[in-house]
């Protein structure tokens, strides 16, 4: 058994079954373990810290087992004081174990902070590795919400280590929208282009119908006309002037008849006309969303490197700028204690100690 490995020494065997039997008969030992974790000063915000707080409770673990062992060695020569020692040595474990989760404490706080963040962060890369599936149920304007949405979110030195990560799904999930989008217009506009081509095909039809009874009527208000001209020519010449006139009546509701005709073809091509208007109107809108879409992603995408080289300036000169402060106060230091009587290099090596939190109880302020 070490200092390395355990904080107090154990009881020397002659003396042991004293020590064991009195009443609190581990007190010195174990105030030496206390006054050594009272003197520790646990740091969680560096790595050599956070193994510093493991490594003495892992002395104090030690220490535990040590002492520990040493009454289980006297239970075992002494049969006859087994429950003496027995219940100091539970004092000592509880009491050690009390203390160990006491010291290890910050670092157990720390390393549950530490998985909460990050599952945090995992959830953000999550949510933007969920935009690269293809969807083909949703439309071009609430593919263009998520777009926007996506391109909208920030990446940031919130992110912490995961800002690259988060970099990288962003710009797979803005490619992958922008090109389901692109392919949801382009469906969307083959869509309005089979609804144009039913719609013309349905004009021409309603055409072909018009003029086919326009014409059956004609041809049979001809049949008709000849009909009656027929029987008129073998009915009486008395009534000849009334046939006559009622010639020309039939005459005259044929041409109407025609005019109709006419007009109602003339609406008809109207109306396909307009249709073909509004179409192409909606085929330029579409055209100039597309463009406008692509604009405002160049720019987001300027911005964007923009601002991550002021990134990377702002934190090149913060750790400049501290760089020169610590080392000013380092010196003033330095100067200091050769001004107090120190060699350069005593001063110097003191100095450096310090800086390194290598002397207990002593530190410089930054």
């Amino acid at each position: 058994m070490t200092a390395a490995t355990e904080i107090a020494l154990v009881p020397p065997k002659e003396t042991a079954l004293q020590v064991f039997q009195a009443e609190n008969g581990l007190d010195p030992y174990l105030q030496r373990i206390r006054a050594e974790i009272d003197s520790f000063v646990p740091d969680v915000s560096t790595r050599k810290g956070r193994e510093a707080i493991a490594s003495i409770a892992h002395k104090v673990a030690r220490s535990k087992t040590a002492l520990d062992n040493v009454g289980k060695e006297l239970v075992a020569e002494l049969k006859e004081i087994p429950k003496k020692i027995d219940a100091e040595r539970k004092r000592v474990r509880d009491t050690l174990d009390a203390w160990k989760d006491e010291v290890r404490k910050p670092l157990t706080d720390w390393e549950e902070a530490e998985a909460s963040r990050v599952a945090g962060h995992k959830e953000t890369l999550e949510w933007l590795d969920s935009f690269v599936d293809q969807r083909t149920d949703l439309t071009a304007e609430q593919l263009q919400f998520q777009l926007n949405e996506v391109e909208a979110f920030e990446i940031n030195k919130a992110l912490d280590e995961f800002e690259a990560d988060a970099a990288r799904g962003k710009d797979k999930a803005v490619t992958a929208l922008r090109e389901q989008l692109a392919r949801r217009i382009a469906h969307e506009e083959q869509l309005a282009e089979i609804a144009r081509f039913n719609a013309e095909k349905s004009e021409r039809e309603q055409k072909e119908r018009e003029e086919r009874i326009a014409r059956e009527a004609a041809e049979r208000a001809q049949r008709e006309a000849e009909q009656r001209a027929q029987a008129e020519r073998e009915a009486a010449i008395r009534r000849e002037q009334e046939a006559k006139a009622a010639a020309e009546r039939r005459e005259l509701e044929l041409k109407l008849q025609a005019e109709q005709a006419e007009r109602a073809a003339a609406q008809a091509e109207a109306n396909r006309v307009a249709a073909e208007q509004r179409a192409e109107q909606e085929r330029i809108a579409a055209e100039q969303r597309a463009a406008d879409a692509a604009e405002a992603a160049r720019q987001a995408e300027i911005q964007r490197q923009a601002d991550e080289r002021a990134h990377v300036e702002r934190e090149a000169a913060t750790r400049e700028a501290d760089k020169a402060h610590k080392a000013a106060i380092n010196r003033a230091a330095l100067e200091s204690f050769i001004a107090n009587g120190m060699t350069e290099e005593c001063a110097k090596k003191a100095v450096t100690l310090i800086a390194q939190r290598k002397i207990p109880n002593i530190q410089i302020n930054y």
